[in-house]
């Protein structure tokens, strides 16, 4: 709940900000010069590229919230318990013991969103965030082509 409540709040700063960049980009334009609207085109740009990435990173979020909940009413969550730090936070080294079971499982049924999506869960607790979005994006892509 918390996380959702921080992810709303910085998508509201960050649609704020879009918002002024946009009134900004109509002042730059109702200079007339040159300069001033090249600098309106760019600032509207950029807002134009900000909204795509909140919308891909919302899809994203989404996805993977709805995977996880998915996975969880079926009962294929990970089950072992690893242990955590006093702030919760998963023991990267046990992760990293427990890691090869999940990219075995993944290997083995490379079709399977359910194995792809622990595989993420085990990057994200062995600390490898870049490998834990892939993963989790390959298993909502191949979630929704099962469709």
């Amino acid at each position: 709940m918390r996380t959702r409540l921080a992810a709303l709040g910085m998508g509201g700063l960050l649609l704020l900000y879009l918002l002024f960049s946009g009134y900004y980009a109509s002042i730059l334009f109702s200079v007339g010069e040159p300069v001033a609207i090249a600098m309106g085109a760019a600032l509207l740009l950029l807002a134009v590229l900000g909204i795509l990435a909140l919308v891909l990173e919302i899809r994203f979020g989404l996805g993977a919230e709805r995977l996880g909940r998915r996975l969880e009413t079926e009962g294929g969550l990970p089950g072992e318990s690893l242990p955590a730090a006093p702030s919760g936070r998963v023991d990267r080294a046990a992760a990293r013991e427990a890691f090869p079971a999940y990219q075995r499982a993944a290997e083995a049924s490379p079709e399977d969103w359910r194995a792809w999506f622990r595989l993420a869960l085990a990057y994200d607790a062995s600390g490898d965030r870049r490998r834990a979005r892939w993963a989790t994006r390959r298993a909502i892509s191949l979630e929704r082509s099962s469709r």
